[in-house]
């Protein structure tokens, strides 16, 4: 039997989604597509499960949708009619899942496969790997957030450098242009992002999913919209808590702030 294109790890709270074409440096092909849409939808549905680790087997991330397959298609049939089957189960499977998504950048992430690491919540990245974005190149324009997202993310003007020439982004200046949250080694890339992703699981249930869809719905207003939407949600979520439970939290807190080193100290 072929080794399935996608391995997925569940060790509560967290999973760990590994893209399985190695050879092709896990290019999405149309069966990559849906599985990941059906796991993220899975995972979902899974009330154990609250982070996600996305990264890829072999020396590649991903490197992008898989133009070998899109190519095959006879005189007259379009790309866009080869690339279209599980793109929307794919992207709408990944922006179903209510908790943190990390990727663990280890290799190449190009095109849609640097669009699959921007469409997760933060981004890890091994020493040694890149993002590229050949859209331009490949005679194809972006359909999945990388002309909208890495702008907001970077600005406007490394966007369009990054865009506009095809040429790739190095790990080390991804981290500085802030692409990247954490620079990791290759070796110890998939345990630290799984490491953060644990630390998340380990907020409240339901208020932490709450705050990063406040987060990310927000960020699409005006300010002024924003704060008083926050202001808003704030007030029906304190609605549902007693003050005992805010008191055994803030407990909690304290005792984890005691126990826990600052980030990067010497200690």
């Amino acid at each position: 039997m072929p080794a399935p294109v996608l391995l997925v790890e569940r060790d509560a709270p967290v999973a760990i989604v590994r893209l399985n074409r190695p050879e092709q440096m896990n290019a999405l092909s149309a069966e990559l597509r849906l599985a990941l849409g059906a796991a993220f939808r899975e995972l979902e549905d899974d009330p154990e499960i609250r982070a996600v680790v996305v990264t890829g087997v072999g020396k590649a991330f991903c490197a992008g949708m898989d133009l070998k397959e899109i190519g095959s298609g006879e005189e007259g049939v379009s790309g866009y009619e080869l690339s279209v089957t599980g793109q929307t189960e794919m992207r709408e499977g990944i922006a179903s899942f209510s908790g943190p998504i990390i990727a663990a950048v280890n290799g190449a992430a190009a095109t849609a496969g640097f669009e699959l690491a921007l469409a997760c919540d933060l981004i890890f990245v091994a020493k040694g790997a890149r993002f590229l974005d050949t859209h331009a190149r490949i005679g194809i324009v972006p359909g999945w957030g990388l002309s909208q997202r890495l702008p907001r993310l970077i600005g406007i003007a490394r966007a369009k450098e990054i865009s506009l020439s095809g040429n790739a982004v190095p790990a080390e200046r991804a981290y500085e242009w802030g692409i990247a949250n954490r620079l990791c080694e290759p070796e110890t890339l998939v345990d630290e992002a799984r490491a953060l992703a644990l630390d998340m699981a380990s907020c409240v249930p339901g208020v932490m999913e709450s705050v990063k869809r406040l987060i990310d719905e927000g960020y699409s207003m005006h300010l002024d919209e924003a704060l008083a939407w926050e202001l808003q949600v704030g007030i029906e979520s304190s609605k549902r808590i007693s003050s005992a439970e805010i008191g055994q939290r803030r407990e909690s807190v304290m005792a984890r702030g005691r126990d826990r080193p600052a980030p990067d100290s010497e200690s």
